[in-house]
């Protein structure tokens, strides 16, 4: 394990590169580094691991599609699965593997951002795409809500140049915790939550909610969808929790992108990690409950200490809520590309235009 801060360089890159290309020319058999992963320790240091069969050159970039001449390199020749970035800061860092053989390189970065008063704010970039590929890093965010913020979470999240933001809460939510996101364009499509929430409580539970999702979310969906097909940047779109209807709007995302489905649902189970409940509504005061099934509900949660921490989503049986959402998918349109095509309006062109933007 090496350990480098990540202003400084510890040796040249046209060295590395150089030697890189004596050696892949030598027959070193083709090999990425597999199982990437970024984490962070404390405030300021990253943790970078990786699985390879020889030495890896480990750089930093600041931004997702950088040159690799851009990068910094900050440990050469790491032979042993594991590097440190001390005085990483809050800024977003992208992490680009070499190995030092081959020269084939794969990039990763931390999942979810380092929020000082944020919940569930991550990337779904990295994740196996179809051909071979992989989703973008730095392209495609999820999030609980945002009404939070600390001025110092806002410039973290300024630094993303996000382009788009896609509320999906519903019209009472919005009013009760607005976000603090400003100068990013804004879509939500209104709905009323009383609706969705319905009958839940009379042994419907959290299969009902979810069986009711994919006709929820259909207008939200196509916002998100001509998005990114219009390719205008980096795009974030959110709920209050993060993990419900984000969680099935991230699930159709990353099946149009070919991602397995095991890696699917792995992805949505990371929201009783990721989220942190004290900062997705602010606390309730007895007037915004009056008159307000949400208000209500909401103010219900911030009393209950068991809805302070993040619960598992699934049943007592082990089944993910995902499963009925994608169950009802099945038994409507035949399945998520069906969904997608009907109700979505993605055609097969559209499907090959987004795995070219959004996987690499």
């Amino acid at each position: 394990m090496n350990r480098f801060p990540a202003s400084r360089a510890a040796f040249s890159l046209k060295l590395a590169g150089a030697l890189a290309i004596a050696l892949a020319g030598s027959g070193a058999q083709a090999a990425p580094p597999a199982e990437p992963a970024v984490e962070r320790q404390g405030g300021d240091t990253l943790v970078v691991t990786w699985r390879a069969r020889g030495p890896v050159d480990v750089l930093v970039a600041d931004r997702a599609d950088a040159p690799l001449r851009s990068a910094r390199l900050v440990s050469a020749r790491d032979g042993d699965g594991k590097a440190v970035i001390d005085h990483a800061g809050a800024a977003r860092r992208y992490v680009v593997l070499r190995d030092v053989r081959s020269g084939d390189m794969v990039r990763v970065a931390e999942r979810a951002l380092p929020l000082e008063a944020g919940s569930n704010f991550r990337d779904v970039g990295g994740y196996p795409a179809a051909g071979g590929r992989h989703v973008r890093w730095g392209l495609i965010y999820r999030s609980g809500a945002t009404p939070l913020l600390t001025q110092s979470d806002r410039q973290t999240i300024a630094g993303l140049g996000l382009k788009n933001m896609v509320d999906l809460r519903s019209d009472e939510e919005r009013v009760l915790a607005p976000t603090r996101i400003d100068g990013v364009p804004y879509t939500a499509v209104g709905y009323s939550m009383t609706g969705l929430m319905s009958g839940l409580g009379n042994g419907g539970g959290m299969e009902l909610l979810y069986r009711r999702l994919p006709e929820t979310m259909v207008p939200q969906l196509r916002q998100i969808f001509a998005r990114l097909l219009r390719n205008e940047g980096p795009i974030v779109y959110n709920c209050s929790a993060g993990q419900d209807r984000t969680g099935f709007v991230t699930a159709v995302i990353l099946s149009a992108l070919g991602t397995p489905w095991p890696v699917i649902v792995s992805d949505y189970h990371l929201s009783t990690k990721f989220r942190r409940p004290e900062f997705e509504m602010p606390p309730l005061a007895p007037a915004q409950q009056a008159g307000s099934a949400a208000g209500a509900m909401f103010a219900q949660f911030q009393s209950n200490p068991n809805a302070t921490k993040a619960q598992p989503l699934k049943t007592a049986a082990g089944v993910a809520y995902l499963d009925f959402a994608f169950a009802e998918l099945k038994a409507k349109w035949g399945g998520v590309n069906g969904y997608l095509a009907r109700e979505i309006g993605i055609t097969p062109r559209d499907t090959a235009r987004l795995r070219a933007l959004y996987t690499q």
